[in-house]
């Protein structure tokens, strides 16, 4: 009888588990006001970035190019590559004031992380060896408007501990400013819900 049971509670969970992800399939993935993908061309600190949309709210992006860490033993300015985990905190308010999201329109609080590599450092007044690195690790506000034509902005500032490779370690800002160009289509100014 046991064996009778447990085959009919795998069946049971089984038929819920399948209704459960036909109603997320029904329903989208979840990123109403996001795009799931998003590539975009960094001018005013050149290079290229890329972000994801997870979930509803919620994206990850990463980005190589200029960049400057600006701490307690100084600075470097060269090659950084940057990471955050983006939370919106104002879609569903922009979406209701008639807005623009397109191209992840909004502003976020972001868990942010930066390296800032030696081979292709441009200037810096940090005594040590000549290949340390520089490690950011830290939180950030921001906010980012993508326009229709493509052109995009964004503006963050915030405050971490830079970790030295081979060189002091301490606490700083964190400012970044960038205007780049979105070179595919995005989703519609006013988003419809899934």
């Amino acid at each position: 009888m046991p064996k009778k049971l447990l085959f009919f509670l795998v069946l049971l969970v089984t038929f819920s588990l399948t209704a459960q992800v036909r109603k997320i399939a029904e329903q989208g993935n979840g990123l109403l006001h996001l795009e799931k993908h998003q590539f975009k061309f960094d001018l005013l600190s050149p290079g290229i970035s890329y972000e994801l949309g997870l979930f509803r709210n919620q994206t990850v992006s990463s980005s190589l190019g200029l960049g400057l860490a600006t701490y307690q033993e100084g600075f470097a300015l060269g090659l950084a590559w940057n990471n955050r985990y983006r939370y919106y905190h104002n879609l569903n308010r922009r979406v209701r004031k008639g807005k623009n999201v397109a191209g992840n329109s909004g502003n976020y609080i972001a868990a942010a992380q930066a390296i800032f590599f030696s081979q292709l450092r441009i200037a810096t007044n940090i005594e040590g060896p000549s290949d340390f690195n520089v490690g950011f690790y830290g939180l950030a506000y921001g906010i980012q408007r993508t326009y229709p034509k493509g052109l995009s902005f964004t503006a963050e500032l915030g405050a971490g501990y830079y970790r030295g490779d081979g060189v002091d370690s301490g606490y700083g800002p964190l400012i970044g400013l960038n205007i780049g160009w979105t070179p595919k289509k995005r989703k519609s100014k006013n988003p419809t819900f899934e």
